[in-house]
């Protein structure tokens, strides 16, 4: 079978529960470090050309990071496109086993089954944190309603305070989000590198955690690890 993923997450996950299948995969496919397949473009900018040339079974996409008129151009190529919708992780489990066994995989990968314990076994989180969840700045954009990333959160104890916005990822500007004064401020480094010396100096006052984006955005098999990992960031944050 030939795979071509369209998902940083995905890419991940389909190369740990079938090696060999993947042909293709995106620039931003950083995960396994070792992949040695086709680079098709990005996300947002795929090269429909580059992807039908390499003649895959199956095209894995998701319905947020990848936009309908790639994926019409590819079904209209004759590819069949397999598309993900990940909005919480009870979703995010039923998705990942979808795509593996669309991969050819007969038997659930050992890594499916330890990330779904990692979160089954969560203590009730007490007492539960407010943060705001900035993913860009120039102009700043928060998390909104509706984020998988919003659920990997509240899950964790932490509300973040625009859940209710009408937008998925609203722009809010700085001055309003240091007046919401949250518990926290939770800085990402994807999509936006937040970094020490770039995002916090924004929140003076503010306990600021600097976390993994692929702990708190990707859904595959660092889901195992993000308990531990964004638990960690965030009790650092708060010392």
């Amino acid at each position: 079978m030939r795979v071509v993923s369209l998902v940083p997450s995905l890419t991940e996950a389909i190369a740990r529960s079938a090696p060999g299948v993947l042909v293709g995969a995106t620039d931003w496919c950083t995960h396994p470090a070792d992949l040695d397949v086709t680079r098709i473009g990005g996300t947002k900018n795929p090269k429909v050309d580059r992807i039908v040339s390499l003649a895959p079974d199956l095209v894995i996409a998701n319905e947020e990071e990848n936009r309908e008129p790639d994926l019409a151009a590819l079904r209209e190529a004759g590819l069949e496109v397999l598309v993900t919708e990940v909005r919480d992780v009870p979703q995010a489990f039923r998705e990942l086993a979808r795509v593996v066994a669309a991969c050819g995989v007969s038997v659930r990968p050992r890594w499916l089954d330890e990330a779904e314990e990692a979160w089954s076994t969560l203590a009730p989180p007490r007492p539960r944190l407010t943060a705001v969840v900035p993913i860009w700045r120039r102009p700043w954009m928060v998390l909104g309603r509706d984020t998988f990333a919003g659920d990997v959160l509240s899950r964790l104890g932490v509300d973040h305070l625009y859940t209710g916005h009408p937008d998925r990822y609203p722009k809010v500007p700085l001055e309003e989000l240091r007046a919401a004064a949250p518990d926290v401020v939770v800085l990402p480094d994807e999509p936006y590198r937040f970094t020490p010396d770039d995002g916090p100096e924004a929140f003076p006052g503010l306990p600021c955690a600097l976390v993994s984006g692929r702990h708190l955005t990707w859904y595959g098999p660092s889901l195992a690890e993000a308990p531990r990992a964004l638990g960690e960031a965030l009790r650092a944050a708060l010392r």
